[in-house]
C-alpha cells in the first residue's frame, strides 16, 4: 500500500523542516501575561513563548541547547 502525503511528511527528518506549527491552549491570566510581555518588549506573543521554550530546554537539558533553536 502506498504511504499517504500525510505519512510521507511525518517521515521527514527535523532537520529539513525550517518550523512545525503547535497549537496550545493557555489559562486565560497566562495568557494575558504572555501579551503584557510581547507587548512591552514590542515582539509577538510567539516569540515570547518560543523564547520561554527554549530557556527552559537550556535550563532543564543544557547539552540540546544548540540543536533546540
Amino acid at each position: 500500500m502506498k504511504p499517504s502525503k500525510k505519512q510521507k511528511d511525518s517521515q521527514v527528518s527535523d532537520e529539513n523542516l525550517a518550523s512545525v506549527r503547535a497549537s496550545i491552549s493557555f489559562p486565560p491570566d497566562i495568557y494575558q501575561t504572555l501579551e503584557q510581555i510581547a507587548s512591552q518588549k514590542k515582539v509577538s506573543l510567539a516569540w515570547v513563548v518560543r523564547d520561554a521554550a527554549e530557556q527552559y530546554i537550556a535550563e532543564k537539558w543544557p547539552l540540546l541547547r544548540k540543536s533546540a533553536t
